[in-house]
């Protein structure tokens, strides 16, 4: 797997136990927060609006319409192609402890009325990393929004390519972009939400080929981790480097959407790109 650089104190997901009244330091100011007043600022800060990373079952909760999320390809499990030792152990160990049988869900889902496709990666299983299943499920995703001309949102949220499964997870970074470049023809747009992180394969292939890339605060977007670059050019690199803010200013990201504005610009995006004449389904 890529070099997986531990992000702003952060192992997974919300530190400490999962009790409402016990409190956590915030990795980004450190100031002290119960559980149920982070999870009530949709994971953030509530002082200085650090995003703590989120699972998939929690970003339905604020992005979708309530039960309009529909999970296809939902009983895809990974195989074992290169017969790597231990590797069917990982993948049961990763799956009680994201709750996921893969590192992505995908689903049909309507955004304030607007329907959408919807892809959302997991951290939590196995760093993101996408092996043959990640890869089939975002590229099904992807030709399910050209076939049926509506638009396709994914959340990326990966180490890198599953190293596990060899040269057969270098081939979904081919795969998925060739289902990106078919949605691109049919006329139905794709937009990319950058969580932390998004690194290595995934960055390399369909995460940098959306119509709009859209990034969290804070998030580490890039190829090669911080660590790895400045063992490889010798050099100190600058403050914030790979950060959405730095990305934004170099022209990586279009731009940073804190989660409680992601609802209703999504929402907006999907209706601009259908009144510049994009094929998006829905109502007019």
């Amino acid at each position: 797997m890529a070099e997986q650089t531990p992000v702003s104190g952060q192992e997974g997901g919300l530190p400490g136990p999962e009790v409402n009244n016990e409190t956590a330091a915030c990795p980004g100011c450190g100031v002290r927060h119960t559980m149920a007043a982070i999870r009530e600022a949709l994971k953030t800060c509530p002082s200085c609006a650090y995003h703590y990373r989120m699972e998939p079952t929690e970003r339905l909760q604020y992005l979708v319409d309530p039960g309009s999320f529909t999970e296809f390809s939902a009983n895809l499990r990974s195989l074992n192609p290169i017969d790597l030792s231990g590797y069917e152990e990982k993948l049961s160990e990763a799956e009680l402890k994201a709750q996921m049988k893969d590192a992505v869900i995908t689903g049909t889902c309507a955004i304030e009325g607007k329907p959408a496709i919807l892809g959302l990666m997991s951290f939590m299983f196995m760093g993101g990393s996408m092996g043959s299943v990640v890869g089939e499920k975002v590229s099904r995703a992807l030709l399910k929004g050209a076939e049926e001309k509506i638009p396709v949102i994914i959340y990326t949220n990966s180490g890198g390519a599953r190293m596990q499964e060899g040269i057969f997870s270098l081939m979904q970074m081919a795969k998925t972009s060739s289902a990106a470049a078919e949605l691109d023809k049919a006329g139905a747009p794709f937009f990319i939400v950058l969580c932390d992180p998004t690194t290595g394969g995934v960055t390399a292939s369909f995460a940098m080929l959306a119509d709009v890339t859209i990034a969290e605060p804070g998030a580490l977007i890039g190829f090669a981790g911080p660590r790895v670059i400045e063992g490889t050019i010798r050099q100190t690199l600058p403050e914030g480097f790979q950060r959405a803010e730095f990305q934004v200013e170099k022209g990586f990201v279009d731009l940073i959407l804190p989660r409680r504005e992601q609802r209703r610009a999504l929402s907006a995006l999907i209706s601009l790109h259908r009144g510049n004449g994009g094929k998006s389904g829905g109502n007019p």
